[in-house]
């Protein structure tokens, strides 16, 4: 799936430096087109991605991906230090979970959210 959404990336002009993650989500860091909306980018990517998904075997016929998404930009300084912690995210979230983690990034940035809307 990692690969598989890195040439997704690639195909909207918006190339992949890592992509990464557990079981229940993904990170992606990559660099966004110019010529692409953030809500288009994400809508192709899961679309593509959840075509293809579901065509690899009887056991993920029915993937998809949750509603929503998170989406943050960070400063060309930052870019190692994140492909660093994508890259270890098993270890990470034998720690944390990703909720407690979203959460904190939320509250960081000073972004209000309804749990009943984030979770799906």
């Amino acid at each position: 799936m990692h690969a598989y959404l890195a040439g997704i990336c690639r195909n909207l002009d918006s190339p992949a430096v890592i992509v990464g993650g557990v079981a229940d989500h993904v990170h992606l860091l990559c660099l966004l087109s110019k010529s692409m909306k953030l809500e288009d980018f994400v809508r192709d990517l899961k679309r593509n991605s959840s075509k293809w998904a579901r065509s690899q075997s009887e056991a993920c016929s029915s993937f998809y991906w949750q509603t929503g998404y998170g989406a943050f930009s960070i400063s060309p300084s930052h870019v190692e230090s994140l492909r660093a912690y994508i890259a270890r995210q098993e270890a990470h979230h034998c720690k944390v979970s990703f909720q407690e983690e979203f959460r904190r990034l939320l509250t960081k940035y000073g972004i209000e959210w309804d749990e009943a809307l984030v979770w799906d």
